[in-house]
């Protein structure tokens, strides 16, 4: 048998493996002939258990880039930490660039709810130190991400796709925005700008600085620092 055919065999069998595996995949469609004949039931919702599947697979992967790198992780790695097979992967993700792409996805989370909640209206300082404290939480609890992107920065300079970058640039505006409100005092602006930097640079930039730091030290000096550039 050549290495093709091999290839094809071994593939075939991890496919049919990975049926079993995941439940929610739903029944194979049918043929021409039997869809003319008769209509095929809805294909149901994703279950809870392929959206664990899919988050134990970026964890595992993120270990696997901080510790090794992306360039020195494999697929094949990430499957077998999970015990699982490498078209288990494929159901989820279709390449190793596309797990990067949703580990990396997980920063423009960062500052979402931030925004709605700023809507429209002109922004005090109290407000904004508010907000920003919930993000410096939501950033602590994952800061293996940031450490992540440290490690990887070669890796995630060639990802460039139009979602993530509309998205990106998206999230840039809004904030310009609400810098650019001349409704709010060009000070206070000022002061809001200078502390959103002190977050990202010592969560972002410092990389494992401050790895044996724990969360709520680290989130207790970075929430006096911003109450200090904010009001003093």
């Amino acid at each position: 048998m050549t290495q093709a055919a091999d290839e094809q065999t071994e593939t075939i069998s991890e496919l049919e493996a990975v049926i079993g595996e995941e439940p929610d995949i739903g029944r194979l469609a049918d043929s021409p002939s039997q869809q003319d004949a008769q209509a095929s039931p809805p294909t149901p919702a994703p279950g809870p258990h392929s959206t664990d599947t899919k988050q134990r697979i970026l964890e595992v992967a993120l270990d696997l880039f901080t510790e090794q790198g992306y360039d020195g992780t494999s697929l094949r790695q990430i499957a077998e930490q999970l015990g699982v097979t490498k078209a288990a992967l494929y159901y989820h993700f279709e390449s190793k660039e596309d797990i990067l792409m949703a580990l990396h996805m997980r920063l423009h989370d960062f500052g979402k709810e931030a925004l709605v909640r700023i809507g429209e209206g002109p922004v005090t300082l109290a407000l904004w130190e508010e907000l920003l404290d919930e993000i410096v939480g939501e950033m602590l609890a994952q800061r293996k991400i940031f450490l992540m992107h440290e490690r990887n920065q070669a890796a995630l300079e060639k990802m460039h796709r139009e979602d993530h970058d509309a998205e990106h640039e998206d999230i840039q505006n809004q904030f310009r925005r609400v810098l650019a409100d001349t409704r709010v005092p060009l000070r206070d602006r000022v002061r809001m700008s200078a502390s959103f930097g002190v977050v990202f640079s010592s969560l972002f930039l410092a990389g494992d600085a401050f790895e044996s730091t724990t969360n709520d030290e680290l989130g207790a000096m970075l929430q006096d620092i911003l109450h200090d550039v904010l009001t003093g």
